[in-house]
């Protein structure tokens, strides 16, 4: 079976996002508010348990004595403090702040080298995905995409598989035509329930995550070494389309011998 397209999750897989932008915009909005909330690195990682920045301030807030008392007051404040994160972080990507995972670049090219479809199955905003892609690749970055599926165009976030579902039916594939590249244990549920083979590139938060059903997990697209499975060749270089195949391959074998 070929290899039809490769569906790409952007935030900790593509850049280090939530580290180096994502994190550092929200305490920025929180300081423009005047409010002195932060948020460090470790309670930041807590907070990725909840898939969305709304979803994230909202879930925060509830444990906050000094959050606004009513849903409402609520609400209100989370709009206008995750409009000004989206601000602060689109400055931050555009002053240099958070590049690209090494190895991304390159496997996308291949991908554009060798006919594979390419799309974006994000739940963030457009917005920050635009201000990410258009700082790598420049205006024209959606053009290499058949398909940019984002936080607006679904109603269910991750791990919800919807925005695969959505992306399968624009690419007008089946789930075994694709493989997902995901950093996330989230991510993974997802594209799993949409029955899409993920292929895992641990982020910086989820260096310890427990993940299951992934076709392999590794450090990062940019070296052979580390990864479970192991690749045959470990030597120098990135993981390539050939690698993406022999995993696949390797996982179905075993699938028809459990």
């Amino acid at each position: 079976m070929t290899l039809q397209a490769l569906l790409w999750d952007v935030d900790g897989t593509l850049a280090e996002t939530e580290r180096d932008g994502h994190r550092v915009a929200f305490n920025q909005a929180f300081e423009s508010l005047g409010l002195s909330w932060r948020w460090d690195e470790v309670h930041y990682g807590r907070l990725l348990a909840v898939s969305g920045g709304r979803e994230r301030l909202l879930h925060d807030m509830s444990s906050r004595s000094d959050a606004p008392a009513l849903s409402q007051q609520r609400e209100t404040l989370v709009v206008e403090l995750h409009a000004l994160k989206n601000r602060f972080y689109a400055d931050r990507v555009a002053a240099g702040h958070v590049a690209l995972r090494p190895g991304v670049a390159d496997l996308m090219a291949e991908c554009r080298a060798q006919g594979v479809r390419q799309a974006i199955t994000t739940t963030t905003s457009r917005s920050n995905v635009d201000a990410l892609l258009k700082t790598a690749f420049g205006g024209g970055w959606a053009e290499p995409f058949d398909a940019v599926v984002c936080g607006e165009d679904v109603r269910c976030k991750k791990p919800d598989p919807e925005v695969f579902l959505l992306a399968l039916q624009r690419l007008q594939i089946g789930p075994l035509d694709a493989i997902a590249i995901e950093d996330s244990p989230g991510g993974v549920a997802a594209a799993r329930a949409a029955q899409v083979p993920v292929l895992v590139t641990l982020s910086s938060y989820f260096q310890q995550a427990t993940v299951e059903a992934a076709l392999a997990i590794g450090p990062g697209l940019g070296q052979r070494r580390g990864w479970r499975p192991a690749l045959v060749d470990e030597g120098p270089g990135r993981v390539t389309l050939d690698d993406l195949l022999q995993w696949r391959e390797r996982a179905d074998s075993v699938s028809q011998h459990a």
